[in-house]
């Protein structure tokens, strides 16, 4: 029986509000946002440095400097203490997280590697969520500011979320392997989220 769903989700797909919607349903907790504040607890930094590096990559200069400054490459596996955070110190954080709310059970965790991380429990289902691009549009047009260029950043934020999954799991984001399910959000947000529980035979919460 599966008692953990991890959500993968295309950026505008309306994978987060699914992930709500499942998590409601089933009476289960959410591991999304709050997820960022628990990093940004245990890295003691505030929790808008710790949503700044949420699930992006380091620029390569910066992974250089931070390897040299080390005294070595960052393959080494050595445990170092520096008042660096960047995104694979938040990552290393994030990993506990998801590993520990895992352990519990009952969650539903959005993003963040949790398919990799996660991939050996065989209680946990894993979903990825794709979308018709004209409905990712027209989706962030209502959320994103007045003005901003919605195909780059839709673009951007995938391509940040696969070289995410890439660089930390060495995995290819997209890769159907990885999932139980792959789905269309363009079927409609609640049939998305029922058809998941369907899958997964999951019985919704009764308050």
């Amino acid at each position: 029986m599966f008692n953990v769903i991890t959500v993968s989700r295309e950026y505008g797909s309306g994978g987060g509000i699914i992930a709500e919607m499942l998590a409601k349903n089933l009476g289960w907790k959410l591991v999304d946002k709050s997820l960022v504040d628990e990093v940004a607890r245990r890295a003691q930094i505030a929790p808008e440095v710790a949503a700044r590096f949420d699930s992006c990559v380091d620029p390569w200069f910066h992974r250089l400097v931070k390897a040299l400054w080390r005294g070595g490459y960052e393959g080494v596996a050595t445990a170092i203490n520096t008042d660096i955070i960047d995104s694979e110190t938040v990552a290393g954080f994030g990993g506990e997280v998801i590993r520990e709310a895992a352990s519990l059970g009952q969650c539903v965790i959005v993003g963040r590697g949790s398919q990799c991380l996660l991939r050996k429990r065989g209680d946990t289902f894993h979903v990825s969520i794709f979308g018709p691009r004209h409905a990712k549009i027209q989706r962030l047009r209502e959320r994103l500011a007045p003005g901003t260029d919605v195909e780059r950043v839709m673009d951007q934020m995938d391509r940040q979320r696969a070289a995410y999954i890439n660089r930390l799991f060495g995995e290819d984001w997209r890769d159907r392997r990885l999932y139980h399910i792959v789905i269309s959000s363009g079927l409609g947000l609640e049939k998305v989220a029922d058809t998941i529980l369907c899958a997964a035979r999951l019985t919704p919460h009764t308050p």
